[in-house]
C-alpha cells in the first residue's frame, strides 16, 4: 500500500504527519519503506535518524545534436515538437537548453535524419538509509537544477524494489501541486492531505484537492496545529473533504519539533493522535495498511 502525505503549501507539518506515521507503523511491528519526494529540501531523515549511506548520482537523457547530419533550417521539426522550448534554432543550427529538457525524446523520434542522440546530465544525489524496520530514500538536486521530476522518479524506483518486503510505502511529498508533486503522487491508493487553520492553509488546500480530483487519488485530510486559528473543521464539512485526524496545537509539539524528536514520544496525547490518524487511513484505504 502506497501512501503519500502532501500538502498545498510549505509549512503546514506534512514532514512531520509523515514521519509520525512511519514510527507509529513501526511500533506496530510493520516494515515501512519512507520516501522523502522533496528533493529541494529534504528534512525528514532529521527526525527519523536514519543511518544513510554516500549516495549516487541520478542523470536524466538530454538530446545530442550532429549537426553534420541535420537537415538544417529546412526542417526543424525537434524545434518546433519541443513543448518544452528546450530547442532553439539560432545562427544556422540547434540550439539546445538541457535545463529546460524534460528528457522526453520526441526530438530524437522526430527527427527523419537520425542527427539526435541520447546523452545525460546529471541532476542530483539520490541515499538510501535503515533504520530497523524502516527503510529510508531520500534524493538531493544539484545546486542550479530546476528538474526534480527525475530525481523522484528514481527514488520511487528505488523504494520499489523494497516494497516487496515492506508492509507500507509512505511518499512525503513536495509543497505546493506542481510538477513534482504530481510525479510523487503517480500509482498512490491514498493521499493525505496535511493543512492549518490559517487562511492561508486552507486556500492552498483547496488547490491540492482539486489536484487529487483531477488524478483521481482518494484522500482525506489532517489538521496540524488544530485549535491555533480559525475552524478548519466547518471548511472541511462545507467542502466535503474528510476528516483523518488531528494534531493539537501545543507548545509542548512546538518545542518538541524544534528539537528534531517525534511527536509520537512527546506525550500520550500526541500519540493517540497520531494512532487516531493511522487507524482513519487503514480504515478508508481499504484496511490495507
Amino acid at each position: 500500500m502506497r501512501i503519500a502525505v502532501a500538502s498545498g503549501k510549505g509549512g503546514t507539518g506534512k514532514t512531520t504527519v509523515a514521519t509520525n506515521l512511519a514510527l507509529h507503523h513501526m511500533r506496530q511491528g510493520r516494515k515501512v519503506a519512507f520516501v522523502d519526494c522533496d528533493v529541494e529540501e529534504p528534512n525528514a531523515h532529521l527526525f527519523l535518524k536514519p543511518e544513510m549511506d554516500d549516495g549516487t548520482e541520478v542523470h536524466m537523457p538530454v538530446p545530442v545534436f550532429d549537426d553534420d547530419a541535420c537537415l538544417g533550417e529546412e526542417c526543424r521539426k525537434c524545434v518546433e515538437l519541443c513543448r518544452f522550448k528546450a530547442l532553439i534554432w539560432m545562427a544556422g543550427s540547434v540550439m539546445p537548453f538541457t535545463e529546460m529538457c524534460h528528457g522526453c525524446g520526441l526530438c530524437k523520434l522526430a527527427c527523419p535524419a537520425d542527427a539526435i542522440s541520447e546523452g545525460t546530465r546529471a541532476v542530483g544525489h539520490a541515499y538510501r538509509g535503515q533504520l530497523p524496520g524502516l527503510t529510508f530514500h531520500k534524493g538531493l538536486m544539484r545546486i542550479g537544477e530546476a528538474m526534480a521530476p527525475p530525481l523522484i522518479r528514481e527514488l520511487k524506483e528505488r523504494a520499489t524494489e523494497d516494497a516487496s518486503n515492506a508492509d507500507i510505502v509512505l511518499l512525503d511529498c513536495p509543497p505546493g501541486a506542481s510538477c513534482p508533486v504530481v510525479q510523487s503522487l503517480e500509482n498512490v491508493d491514498f493521499a493525505v492531505l496535511v493543512t492549518e487553520p490559517t487562511p492561508f492553509g486552507l486556500h492552498d488546500l483547496g488547490i491540492a484537492v482539486k489536484l487529487l480530483r483531477k488524478l483521481d487519488i482518494p484522500f482525506g485530510a489532517v489538521i496540524n496545529r488544530d485549535g491555533m486559528g480559525i475552524d478548519a473543521h466547518a471548511h472541511l464539512r462545507e467542502n466535503g473533504i474528510d476528516l483523518l485526524g488531528t494534531v493539537p496545537h501545543s507548545i509542548e509539539a512546538a518545542e518538541t519539533y524544534s528539537r528534531g524528536e517525534m511527536l509520537y514520544d512527546a506525550s500520550p496525547e500526541l500519540e493517540q493522535a497520531f494512532t487516531a490518524i493511522a487507524e482513519r487511513i487503514e480504515s478508508k484505504a481499504g484496511g490495507a495498511v
